[in-house]
């Protein structure tokens, strides 16, 4: 259109062209014609800037696309990068292979309709009462409702059989005094125990702590009466109750080969001893570490074995009448909580679901699974033992959010789920370089970490 209008502004606007005969100006129409009709098009800056913002927008689509993707990947597989991502996709096709697992989610569960958030506290550590009640007070005002703390066989029953008295540094007193004080402050902030027992003192056995500061005692009985006597004190103050911790790995079983029939024998003798002191009392299986290891007999620190046939033989042995609540360890190590690749030999967040599958089998399907320790490693770059994975302050503070909100929306079977961990009383693992040391809420001096304000806004939230 705008070369035939250029055209004839041409010849209409050329007054100064000589007169030309009739066959001179059909000859000129016709070469006109044959110019218009011939000629190639100009070049129009209206298909160049047409294409330009398509491609604009294919590129914002693109991106916009690309995190939304991302966003899908990471609720599959837990992984924020994109290349851990697809390789998450291909372990999970892997799945649909695998046998479904049974979780049973329409039993009536007991001890799983509770408030979830408990944090692991190091009160017996910390020697000014003064700073037991300060993170008393910073676990409440973050909207914990139960305090996971050992109450150690070896700090109390000290210096031989039914005495009670410490010694260790003059004045000497009783060593029942700190551990009266933790209940009260317990009892003080609204908050409840969960009382780990553990940590034999070393007259316990002939060789002492040659064999292992956490072994087993010669005598179980030595521990039933223990157990008696601690439950008989806080009755009605304390209900919940854990037998031992992580028996399944070292150093928990000391030097010995790990033994699940050996560890049922000592949780039927504390068990059924707790239950003659108080039969209200809620007892908690100890704690299983989750590993693929398979060497019960290999020399220390390899001996330890693999969770669900440490469970399994327990069933075997007789264990299911003697606890009423199932524990094990949720560490997430390498991905976030939303990681849903299920593989026996891959530990990740979702590993309570293997027990849970187990507990179904045997016929436990009423009894809920308390994690008794869940948390991510914020180790620095600088620290080269990287055992428990490492995650950023930021994501550390995210995921363990995004634990509970898991676990409350998909496992109706899961009750409990303790942080790990509030703080210690000194710096020593920082001094160490210890991973252990940057699970932590707060370091020794209270200085609160990222984490520990996402919980407490997430929890405030959640229960209001």
């Amino acid at each position: 259109m705008r070369t035939h209008a250029r055209m004839a502004a041409s010849f209409d606007s050329d007054r100064h062209t000589p007169p030309v005969s009739a066959q001179d100006a059909c000859d000129y129409v016709s070469l006109g014609r044959a110019f218009i009709m011939n000629r190639p098009p100009r070049p129009s800056s209206v298909p160049w800037l047409a294409g330009l913002l398509l491609a604009g927008l294919v590129v914002v689509v693109a991106f916009l696309a690309r995190q939304r993707i991302q966003a899908i990947l990471f609720d599959l597989t837990g992984e924020e990068r994109l290349v851990s991502q697809f390789k998450g996709l291909t372990d999970l096709s892997a799945d649909f292979l695998r046998p479904r697992l049974d979780l049973a989610p329409n039993v009536s569960v007991q001890h799983a309709d509770v408030n979830p958030f408990g944090v692991n506290v190091f009160l017996n550590e910390e020697a000014e009462p003064t700073k037991r009640e300060l993170t008393v007070k910073l676990a409440a005002e973050a909207g914990f409702h139960w305090l996971r703390q050992e109450f150690p066989w070896q700090d109390i029953e000290i210096h031989g059989k039914g005495d009670f008295e410490d010694r260790r540094n003059p004045p000497a007193r009783s060593a029942w005094e700190k551990y009266d004080g933790i209940v009260a402050l317990a009892e003080q902030h609204g908050m409840e125990l969960i009382v780990r027992v553990s940590t034999p003192p070393s007259w316990s056995r002939v060789k002492g702590d040659a064999v292992g500061t956490f072994a087993p005692p010669d005598n179980y009985a030595d521990f039933g009466d223990f157990v008696y006597t601690l439950v008989s004190r806080y009755r009605g103050r304390i209900r919940y109750y854990q037998l031992w911790n992580e028996p399944n790995i070292y150093p928990e079983w000391g030097n010995y080969p790990i033994s699940p029939e050996q560890y049922t024998d000592l949780l039927k003798i504390g068990a059924t001893r707790a239950r003659e002191a108080d039969p209200t009392v809620v007892i908690i299986c100890g704690a299983l570490a989750s590993t693929i290891a398979l060497q019960p007999a290999a020399a220390p620190p390899n001996n330890a074995l693999n969770d669900l046939l440490f469970l399994q033989r327990m069933y075997d042995a007789g264990a299911a009448p003697y606890f009423d609540i199932m524990a094990m360890q949720g560490y997430g190590l390498w991905s976030a909580p939303t990681d849903r690749r299920m593989h026996p030999r891959v530990m990740n967040y979702g590993r309570p679901q293997f027990v849970r599958d187990l507990m179904v089998a045997n016929g436990d399907a009423a009894k809920p699974i308390w994690i008794s320790e869940m948390g991510w490693n914020a180790v620095p770059d600088d620290i080269p033992d990287k055992r428990f994975g490492q995650v950023s302050l930021e994501q550390q503070a995210r995921y363990a959010v995004l634990a509970y909100e898991r676990a409350r929306k998909e496992w109706p079977w899961a009750g409990v789920i303790n942080t790990w961990y509030f703080k210690r009383a000194t710096d020593e693992w920082f001094r160490q370089a210890r991973p252990e040391a940057y699970f932590r809420l707060a370091d020794p001096d209270f200085t609160l970490q990222p984490v520990y304000h996402s919980l407490k806004a997430y929890i405030t939230q959640a229960i209001h």
